[in-house]
């Protein structure tokens, strides 16, 4: 990846240990009510995407700690405060990010509910964005730069 690439964002963990930079497209962003998001974050989980060669984290402190979710994907977070930061599904060339950890601004607009069928009963979906059960509706790629 070329130096010269524009940052598009930046990020980080809430205690700063771990910090990164994207030098490509983000997606729009994605709201997941899956069981795993809501167990992993405490609620429903924000997500834009980038192409994981566009991503570089700084992780000096050694603090950034993956975990296996699932048979398809793991989990990146920060071992000294707990910050979500990470999705990465197996064999995909993009890398989820949570967009709570995006410095502002962050340009990017929600396009998509998913898994509303996994919701909390604690909460109603209140805005108009679409939704759907399951990935059934992805939220596409932006091209490459």
């Amino acid at each position: 990846m070329s130096e010269a690439k524009v940052v598009r964002a930046t990020g980080r963990c809430m205690c700063g240990a771990i910090r990164y930079t994207v030098r490509g497209p983000l997606r729009a962003g994605t709201v997941c009510h899956c069981d795993e998001c809501r167990r992993q974050t405490g609620s429903f989980w924000h997500a834009t995407a980038a192409y994981e060669d566009t991503v570089e984290i700084d992780d000096a402190e050694n603090q950034l700690a993956w975990y296996r979710s699932s048979d398809h994907a793991r989990r990146g977070f920060c071992k000294r405060c707990g910050s979500s930061l990470f999705f990465d599904p197996d064999g995909a060339e993009r890398l989820a990010i949570s967009m709570g950890s995006l410095d502002k601004p962050t340009g990017v607009e929600l396009a998509r509910h998913i898994f509303i069928e996994e919701k909390g009963d604690y909460y109603e979906i209140p805005d108009d964005i679409p939704s759907c059960e399951g990935y059934a509706i992805a939220v596409e790629m932006p091209p490459r730069e």
